[in-house]
């Protein structure tokens, strides 16, 4: 049991028990799909409000013009991590006069949650983390794990229907895919491990697309028209 404490310590067969958990917890939170496409990157997240007495929480997040980020997990936990990731972004353009690379930055948020791995006292962050943005290399989609791991993916899903959905990417997905199709994808998927019915306001969709490198969040009447073309 003294490996299943607050303590993160290898456990003799060399697994880290806390981590676990805090992949656990990503595993059940609310579901958040990225596509990466030619012409940009698209992030869609279910919203969804907790009871009737409250508005929902905002599940796609701004980081810096160029960058967004959804997340699936401990919302607490995403809060400290995303003001974490705007710093970052600030303090490079005024170190290097220019936009912090989407790689760079989940590098950088990595470096938290792993050394939050192996110090006494503390726990791992339970959220994982989506990373949208445009930089010298072309359109990123980059995903961090509680451990301090990242991947850079083509597409990918996080939450509690993240396997069901990434069946749905793996099928849908091809090559220079374009952003509107990019958008129908992410939405395609997201519906079928969605708990309520797909509705504008169940829904939050961003993207960053290649000519303009500028994130923003779709509006509702956007929202709507794609969603009709799924139905």
């Amino acid at each position: 049991m003294g490996y299943d404490r607050a303590i993160t310590i290898f456990s003799p067969d060399g697994r880290l028990y806390q981590v676990e958990y805090a992949m656990e917890a990503v595993r059940k939170g609310w579901n958040a799909i990225g596509v990466k496409g030619k012409e940009g990157v698209v992030l869609v997240a279910e919203r969804r409000s907790i009871s009737p007495l409250t508005e929902s929480t905002e599940k796609i997040l701004k980081v810096d013009e160029h960058i967004g980020v959804t997340f699936s997990g401990f919302f607490a936990d995403a809060r400290i991590l995303i003001d974490k990731a705007r710093e970052y972004a600030q303090i490079h353009r005024i170190l290097y006069d220019e936009p912090i690379g989407v790689e760079l930055l989940a590098k950088r948020v990595c470096d938290i949650l792993q050394a939050y791995t192996q110090h006494g006292g503390v726990r791992p962050f339970g959220v994982a983390l989506l990373i949208a943005g445009i930089d010298s290399q072309g359109a990123q989609l980059v995903g961090t794990e509680p451990s301090g791991a990242y991947v850079k993916y083509y597409a990918h899903a996080i939450g509690s229907g993240a396997s069901d959905a990434i069946r749905v990417l793996e099928k849908g997905y091809k090559p220079g895919i374009r952003l509107e199709e990019s958008v129908i994808l992410a939405l395609s998927s997201l519906k079928v491990v969605m708990s309520g019915e797909l509705t504008p306001e169940s829904v939050e969709i961003a993207i960053v697309d290649v000519r303009s490198r500028k994130f923003r969040k779709l509006t509702m009447e956007e929202k709507g028209d794609f969603i009709s073309k799924i139905k």
